[in-house]
């Protein structure tokens, strides 16, 4: 999506027995872009080759991730941003080979949210409004369904897309 529209700029159209996060590399072609994007698309080794490749990205991290601090920022205290760390991402066996930014956010709700990026530029508030951003997505589809009346996105017709 570009940051002044609702719209998403592209979309790939897949077999339903294809997980989305396969076309992640068809979508990340813009070295200018933020990619924004949730759980399901976490792969420790897109991470790597994505900054590798420079290519920019926010993500939400799992939860039982195991992150190994490098270095501790501060952080405001008025701020929703709880921690803002440079970590390793992944154990001993499967780890990271770079150094990615952990942040630990507050959401709308007040539940904690960990964040991962490969952007040190960014304060953390933005990189957490980035990320929050992404719900423009799922409100762009839930506009389709109502308007469209499109009540699912599924076909067993290649033409029917």
């Amino acid at each position: 999506m570009n940051k002044d529209t609702v719209y998403p700029e592209k979309a790939a159209i897949t077999p339903a027995k294809e997980h989305d996060r396969n076309q992640l590399e068809v979508l990340v072609d813009d070295k200018q872009a933020m990619y924004v994007f949730d759980r399901g698309y976490m792969d420790y080794e897109r991470f790597d080759r994505m900054t590798d490749d420079g290519y920019f990205f926010v993500s939400r991290l799992k939860k039982n991730s195991v992150t190994r601090k490098v270095y501790a920022f501060s952080v405001p205290s008025d701020s929703n941003v709880l921690s803002d760390q440079m970590v390793y991402i992944g154990s001993t066996q499967k780890r990271c080979e770079n150094v990615f930014r952990l942040l630990e956010v507050m959401d709308t709700k007040g539940n904690p949210l960990r964040l991962i990026t490969n952007r040190f530029d960014l304060d953390p508030e933005e990189i957490s409004n980035i990320y929050r951003s992404r719900w423009q997505i799922e409100l762009f589809f839930k506009w389709l369904k109502q308007h469209v009346k499109i009540t699912h996105f599924k076909t067993v017709f290649k033409k029917n897309i």
